[in-house]
């Protein structure tokens, strides 16, 4: 085993030298490829958003209201039990709705719109059918859904595009085109401007974050629900305002959340519908006034329950009532992305994190930098997603850049203990090491920073064949020690009985001396720096392993003190070399 991390260590000290800093060039070449192909193919990263968008837009300080003028009209588990003895078990005959309807209208709401697909004839209740056709043909201000079912059924479908009423179209439709979907099976439901689709699409997680705003199919634009109430509110509060104002509005829209579950007004549907019937009545007779109304249910055995961003268990009548709300206030999210911003965000943050790397930034302080970016970056996105109807989806840059960030850092870390640990096999089990100790004293017109002495440090650690130690001595220390000046200590140990190791440590001691001038002057220190060096051997013997009287020998580290002192004695003695002007 120690063979082979003998070999292993060998060969990653053999690849960091022949790569180097380069490899950090090589890797920010293959993310930009990855980054142009995932753009230009894939599309992950495009969209990606989820998880940091989900608790940003769950925990905002400033967050958007809900619409006082919607109001809910629950059929809950409270209706469903009041009308069982009556009426049955869901779905109940149409005639209450009908009568429900009928006794609103009174009120003279702005819009009523069901959140009930209305697919079948009662073929039980023939008459009650007839009844509600009587009172939805009569209303100007009801919206129905329709239910949108898979593509691939559209072949094989028998309802026409052309069959459904308000449908815009271009010039290449045909109107022969089918698609399937469920319509309301009342006639006095279909009316141009009144009909459009509730599908809600989860993301792949399962979770909704957006609200399909109308399908393209085949040329023709089929609208959705909140669409066609959303362009009915806005025109009937304006008369001045566009028929076509909702041509900007994406195909897929970013709900803009007001909250929790249950942020809207509620009213259960049981208990307006009594109240209505009731002579005595106790609810505000203008409860509905100018009110967008919508019936729908929120009772878990009817299975219209959703995930979405705000909470696992939401609503769907209330995902329509924020969709609506969204498109009448214009206030859904705009998402600032594409391929272009996509593409250049995550460039720029790929390429700067590789330049830090490649110009041997200080580590300890580029951890913080790049943390703190990141960080701050997202940060940036909550602001946004607070004071604006903006979000900021840099998720996947941000990606991008702390993977490369975390593969260089490997790299760094790698390399460190490739070139920092003598790997020779035996060395730990010798009663007797040979050091090889070079001191190098860098004298500059000014103390060197800590960032120089660092570099320097990497390039010698490059220039080395073999691995060996290297600490530096800070010439701004206070008191005696100041005198040592900058000062780097290069190191080798190796077992005494090893004498290739021996000539190994010595050759490359002999490398570095040969190229410290270029060392010097690669980092930037002006022409008029001066270096010394010195080499100086010696022996570290083991207390544990040595044979005689181990309690009388001195400790390594009073031993490695000894030969600290010699290496600079000796290095006093030795000439200086100067930089060529």
């Amino acid at each position: 085993m120690t063979k082979l991390k003998l070999i292993i260590g060998q060969w990653l000290a053999n690849v960091t030298r022949k790569l180097k800093n380069n490899f950090y060039i090589y890797l920010a070449t293959l993310f930009t490829a990855l980054v142009l192909l995932d753009a230009g193919v894939f599309h992950v990263g495009e969209n990606m958003r989820d998880r940091a968008f989900d608790f940003m837009v769950k925990h905002r300080v400033i967050e958007p209201k809900a619409d006082k003028d919607i109001v809910i009209v629950d059929i809950n588990e409270a209706s469903l039990a009041a009308f069982a003895k009556e009426y049955g078990r869901w779905p109940w005959p149409r005639q209450v709705l009908g009568e429900f309807v009928e006794n609103i209208q009174a009120q003279n709401p702005k819009a009523i719109v069901f959140d009930i697909v209305f697919s079948d004839a009662d073929i039980y209740n023939a008459d009650s059918d007839a009844y509600f056709n009587e009172v939805i043909t009569a209303c100007d201000n009801c919206f129905f859904p329709i239910l949108r079912l898979d593509p691939s059924q559209d072949a094989s479908s028998e309802i026409k595009l052309a069959q459904i009423p308000g449908l815009t179209h271009t010039s290449e439709a045909n109107n022969n085109t089918t698609i399937a979907a469920i319509l309301p099976y009342f006639k006095g439901a279909l009316k141009a401007d009144r009909l459009g689709t509730h599908n809600v699409y989860p993301d792949n997680d399962g979770i909704v974050r957006e609200y399909r705003m109308f399908h393209d199919e085949s040329g023709w634009r089929l609208p959705s629900l909140p669409l066609v109430v959303g362009e009915f509110t806005k025109n009937s509060t304006n008369q001045n305002a566009s028929q076509n104002f909702s041509q900007n509005i994406p195909e897929d829209m970013l709900i803009n959340w007001r909250g929790k579950p249950f942020s809207y007004s509620y009213a259960t549907f049981s208990d307006v519908f009594t109240d209505m019937a009731s002579k005595d009545k106790k609810r505000p007779q203008n409860e509905f006034t100018n009110k967008i109304v919508l019936i729908g249910s929120t009772a878990p055995g009817l299975f219209d329950i959703k995930p979405t961003a705000m909470d696992k268990q939401f609503p769907g009548v209330e995902i329509l009532a924020t969709a609506i709300d969204n498109v009448k206030h214009g206030d859904y999210l705009k998402v600032w992305r594409g391929k272009v911003p996509y593409i250049l965000i995550s460039l720029l943050l790929i390429w700067a994190t590789t330049l830090a790397f490649y110009l041997k930034v200080d580590r300890d302080k580029f951890n913080s930098i790049f943390t703190g970016s990141q960080l701050g970056l997202l940060v940036l996105s909550y602001v946004g997603i607070n004071l604006s109807n903006t979000y900021l989806d840099i998720t996947a840059p941000i990606l991008w850049a702390v993977a490369l960030f975390g593969i260089a850092k490997i790299y760094a870390l790698a390399t460190d203990r490739a070139l920092q640990r003598w790997l020779a096999f035996g060395v730990t089990s010798a009663a007797e090491h040979r050091v090889l100790m070079m001191p190098i004293l860098v004298e500059a017109s000014e103390a060197l920073s800590d960032t120089l002495l660092k570099k320097l440090k990497r390039e010698i650690e490059f220039v080395s064949k073999t691995p060996n130690n290297i600490e530096i001595l800070h010439g701004t220390q206070s008191g005696i020690w100041g005198l040592f000046g900058d000062m780097l200590v290069v190191s080798w140990m190796y077992a005494d009985n090893k004498k290739e190791y021996d000539a190994s440590a010595k050759q490359d001691a002999h490398t570095i001396s040969t190229q410290l001038p270029t060392l010097i002057a690669g980092i930037g220190l002006p022409n008029s720096t001066i270096t010394r060096y010195a080499l100086h051997e010696g022996k570290l013997i083991n207390q544990s392993t040595a044979s005689s009287q181990p309690s009388k020998m001195p400790s390594l580290a009073s031993q490695w003190r000894s030969l600290f002192a010699q290496a600079v004695i000796k290095l006093e003695h030795q000439d200086a070399v100067q930089l060529e002007t």
